[in-house]
């Protein structure tokens, strides 16, 4: 019976068949990975379906990217797609291990909160941090997504993304965290060119009242912006006429961490 003869009455068929799609195109591209390359019977074997299931599979996979096909041979193998997703995966990984020394020698230094971050999309994601001698009431930023326009970090990458997709963040309502955040999208333009002139973002109470921060562009080997080192702390210690030190000193151990991600070289 199929599921139209069925009637109305059945629910979660919809979902169920995605699921077991989505099974089903990660089993190929393991397929792949464990043979190298392999034909449409050879996979509908091993997944113990239809070939036109598995062909219909392997369409969207090469649509995507993520298989290819040797035309002389029939044989399909991982595609381009697949690196593509394992470098970024890769990214984040070696950021992490070498952003540990230098993440903990800028807190050790300045006493405050040290974050590395990376972008997500419409924000940023804290994925490392360090806390200096004078941080020990900080708060815990460690996973916590963080607007871009509100933050120092998220202005590092403003700064340096594409104009077309800065423009795109730009032409959203931006919300508003307290008095000082910037919500006008003429006076963050302004600020953005600023930022990337000076080599480092500030922010004095945009995101929560009492916290200031300065973060720096982290680079990978090809030059492209990947992660924001950012130091954040209460304005009675970082006030405005310390940041642009402060932004100096950020944006050295920025660049020192670039040079381990192999920018430069």
């Amino acid at each position: 019976m199929t599921d139209a003869q069925q009637g109305p009455g059945r629910t979660g068929t919809g979902a169920t068949s995605a699921v077991q799609s989505v099974d089903r195109a990660v089993s190929v591209l393991e397929i792949l990975a464990r043979l190298g390359e392999a034909g449409v019977t050879e996979i509908a074997g091993e997944l113990g379906v239809h070939k036109s299931t598995a062909f219909r599979l392997l369409g969207v996979l090469e649509n995507r990217g993520l298989v290819a096909q040797a035309k002389d041979r029939g044989k399909y193998y991982l595609g381009a797609g697949v690196l593509r997703l394992a470098g970024a995966a890769a990214v984040r990984l070696d950021i992490s291990q070498e952003g540990v020394p230098v993440c903990r020698e800028l807190a050790d230094e300045l006493g405050e909160t040290v974050n590395l971050a990376v972008p997500d999309d419409d924000a940023a994601v804290n994925i490392m941090q360090a806390r200096g001698t004078a941080a020990v009431t900080a708060q815990d930023w460690l996973g916590r997504r963080t607007p871009l326009h509100a933050t120092a970090g998220g202005k590092v990458f403003l700064a340096h993304m594409a104009p077309a997709l800065r423009e795109g963040h730009l032409s959203r309502p931006l919300r508003r965290f307290t008095e000082h955040t910037i919500t006008r999208a003429s006076a963050l333009r302004g600020e953005l060119e600023a930022v990337a002139d000076r080599g480092f973002a500030a922010t004095l109470e945009e995101l929560e009242l009492g916290l200031a921060a300065v973060a720096a562009p982290v680079r990978s080997h090809d030059g492209a912006v990947i992660a924001a080192l950012s130091v954040s702390g209460p304005v009675y210690r970082m006030k405005a006429d310390r940041l642009p030190a402060l932004g100096s000193r950020t944006a050295t151990a920025a660049a020192e961490l670039s040079r381990r991600m192999g920018y430069g070289f």
